[in-house]
């Protein structure tokens, strides 16, 4: 039961999982802790099905820098100042105790405004990069919460404001993190899962199928593929798959992910924030691919932490060609003892407290 007093924190995240699947975990610990929680964003459709758990989703004009041109660079100018008078209005409205932002250049509004009407803030970066509408915030919020120890960027007097939090993870997250990693002994089944984040899987689709024909028919009998695809790849991969007597499932969209990686041997992905989170949380060994072209190597950057700490083997796209593919498939399901260890190490980076820390700092903020 609410009251008028109840406190209203308002979550700002752009469209994509990275930043709405932590900002959706804080708004699942605040609903615990008798906030009152509103979400801001572009909504680019409520595309990963998860019903958010906020009272009010709002949409407020935003827009992603793209080019250098002049004309470019003014019509993003011009749609983020409406969006900041947008924001303006909203919290006049909703008067938050606090607005946290998650990245994207769809928070960049709504943290301006508070700023303008004086309301406490706090950013949470995901990556090991602090990210481009991030950078430009930082200097202007009371804190900054971050999920590695080291994050690009982030220096000079915006460290006295940082706080190492972690990266929240999803409760469904937690709920399979307490199943035990087995390793498959030579006669049973291994279990992979390949999924390329919300940038898509085109890569994945093309390179993993031809690669798997390389391996051995006897470990090619044990292999069970769970891949996302996109929807036009659906079709081709499954075929691909059937002719060299592979069980996969393949579709677009896993609504049970957590639940998918938390039952799989091995796991190769893109090395988003959340994808690296879940792993370390779940504790699951994994080849990460980062995604290439990024502004900020930010995949880059996350996967090689991982990797240093033995819970991953990052390998870059330009580097992993079907051949390799099927050697380093072929060598960790060869020997068990690796994706253990891997599993293990993997799970020691897990903050799956991360949630509680950063629910704290807002109940400082709030105070």
């Amino acid at each position: 039961m609410h009251n008028d007093n109840t406190p209203c924190v308002l979550l700002a995240a752009g469209g994509t999982g990275g930043h709405l699947f932590p900002a959706f975990a804080l708004a699942e610990e605040l609903g615990r802790r008798g906030y009152l929680v509103d979400l801001v964003t572009d909504m680019r459709g409520d595309r990963y099905g998860t019903g958010f758990p906020a009272r009010k989703i709002h949409q407020i004009p935003s827009a992603t820098l793209t080019g250098k041109s002049p004309v470019a660079v003014a019509q993003t100018v011009w749609t983020l100042s409406k969006g900041i008078g947008a924001a303006v209005g909203l919290l006049g409205e909703i008067r938050p105790s606090v607005v946290i932002g998650f990245g994207g250049y769809p928070t960049f509004p709504p943290l301006m405004a508070a700023k303008l009407r004086g309301i406490k803030t706090a950013l949470h970066e995901q990556n090991a990069v602090l990210g481009r509408a991030n950078r430009l915030l930082a200097a202007r919020v009371d804190a900054i919460a971050t999920s590695f120890e080291h994050v690009k960027h982030l220096e000079g007097p915006l460290i006295e404001k940082a706080r190492l939090t972690g990266n929240p993870v999803r409760d469904v997250v937690i709920e399979y993190a307490s199943r035990p990693y087995w390793t498959p002994d030579s006669s049973d089944d291994v279990k992979l899962l390949i999924f390329g984040g919300s940038q898509g899987a085109r890569y994945f689709s093309d390179t993993l199928p031809p690669a798997m024909a390389k391996l051995p028919h006897s470990l090619r009998q044990r292999l069970r593929v769970v891949q996302q695809a996109r929807e036009e790849d659906v079709e081709r991969v499954q075929q691909a798959y059937a002719a060299l007597g592979i069980s996969a499932e393949v579709a677009p969209f896993f609504a049970n992910l957590p639940e998918i990686m938390a039952d799989s041997h091995l796991v190769i992905g893109r090395a988003g924030a959340s994808t690296v989170s879940e792993l370390t949380v779940i504790g699951r060994p994994s080849i990460l691919v980062p995604l290439p072209h990024a502004v900020d190597n930010d995949q880059l950057n996350n996967a090689l932490t991982l990797a240093k700490s033995g819970g991953a083997w990052c390998i870059e796209q330009k580097d992993l060609d079907v051949d390799r593919l099927a050697v380093e498939l072929e060598r960790l399901i060869g020997d068990p003892k690796l994706l253990l260890n891997a599993a293990h190490a993997a799970r020691s980076q897990g903050r799956p407290d991360a949630v509680k820390r950063l629910a704290d700092l807002v109940g400082e903020l709030a105070m």
